[in-house]
């Protein structure tokens, strides 16, 4: 997994939760369901770079 990948999917991990929590606090259900979506795409991009590095061995 190259650095900037494995970084941005961090930072997607992080914003999508912390957004869905601030959301969810505030009882905002449109703006929960976009931080879930973020925070989906930063796993689903992780998970993506995790398989791509398993054909590389």
């Amino acid at each position: 997994m190259s650095a900037g990948e494995k970084a941005k999917a961090k930072a997607e991990q992080v914003v999508g939760k912390t957004v869905r929590k601030a959301a969810h606090a505030v009882h905002k259900d449109s703006l929960a369901a976009k931080g879930a979506a973020l925070e989906a795409r930063g796993k689903t991009r992780s998970e993506k770079e995790r398989t791509k590095d398993s054909f590389k061995r």
